[in-house]
């Protein structure tokens, strides 16, 4: 498929789990194919990165679900922080290990699981729909119950995958691509390359392989696709281009420049005009030299 392809199978109104964590291998050329629809009024799953942030300013979240909004390096997604700040959609703050559970609640079909994150924290008392269950068993332990984490559709970024959905991730990290793609109705591996499956365990163990296609409806080759947050050991993240979305993001007037030169066109106008980026800092370092 290609990320149109993917996008063509989202509707308004639905719920979207977006895998990868913070600004570490992110699906973003789906999400800029998303910036490039008419969908709005979405529900987006997320360890958020620049996914949510990307989302918000383009006015397409009627609700976030995440524990956090970061760009690692930068602690605090920008866009997400003003349209948060301006209550421009719904949010559901949960704990990580409760939105873990939630992921793994929906991936074995199961109303709830029984955790003790969150218990005598804020999450509580912000989140006051949370109920909590008692163990059944002598113990009698009071546990927070994480509600399952259904999706209509998930989107998630590996290293390699093979022509029928199997995917694989070759850094050090499969944070949980895995369970977004199985409490998803549909979901869909975009990735650095396809490659024969027989080739999926030529160097590396069958541990890295994540995502099993019997969970996948989908697949889109998009070297780069990640960017500019990380894919190891294909690519790091390019911190250089973090920076300057960051500048332009937290510039409301510097912004819709940066959007109309690498967010108006397709996936390879954006790499383009990256490319173009990176030739013109070369240039200015070399004058500073």
């Amino acid at each position: 498929m290609t990320p149109d392809d993917v996008v063509g199978r989202i509707e308004s109104g639905m719920t979207v789990g977006i895998g990868g964590w913070g600004s570490r291998r992110k699906p973003m050329a789906l999400v800029r194919a998303l910036l490039r629809s008419d969908v709005t009024d979405l529900t987006v799953v997320s360890y958020g990165g620049p996914d949510i942030g990307l989302l918000a300013a383009a006015g397409k979240l009627r609700k976030v679900v995440a524990p956090f909004a970061t760009l690692d390096s930068v602690p605090l997604e920008p866009h997400f922080t003003a349209a948060r700040q301006r209550g421009a959609f719904e949010l559901v703050e949960l704990d990580e290990a409760m939105f873990m559970w939630g992921l793994t609640a929906g991936a074995q079909r199961l109303p709830f699981m029984p955790v003790r994150a969150g218990l005598g924290s804020d999450v509580m008392k912000v989140n006051p729909w949370l109920r909590t269950v008692s163990s059944p068993y002598e113990d009698g332990e009071e546990l927070v119950a994480a509600k399952a984490l259904r999706l209509d559709a998930a989107l998630v970024h590996l290293n390699r995958a093979d022509p029928y959905g199997n995917g694989q991730y070759l850094g050090p990290d499969p944070y949980f691509d895995d369970l977004f793609c199985e409490a998803a109705d549909h979901a869909y591996v975009c990735c650095e390359q396809i490659v024969d499956t027989a080739d999926l365990l030529k160097e590396h163990g069958p541990q890295t392989l994540l995502v099993k296609r019997i969970f996948v409806d989908g697949v889109v080759q998009t070297p780069n696709g990640a960017h500019f947050t990380s894919c190891v050991p294909d690519h790091d993240r390019d911190e250089a281009f973090q920076r300057a979305y960051v500048a332009a993001a937290r510039d409301p007037e510097a912004w819709p420049a940066f959007a109309a030169r690498f967010l108006a066109g397709d996936e390879a106008a954006y790499q383009a005009a990256v490319a173009a980026f990176h030739q013109e800092q070369s240039v200015t370092k070399g004058r500073h030299a």
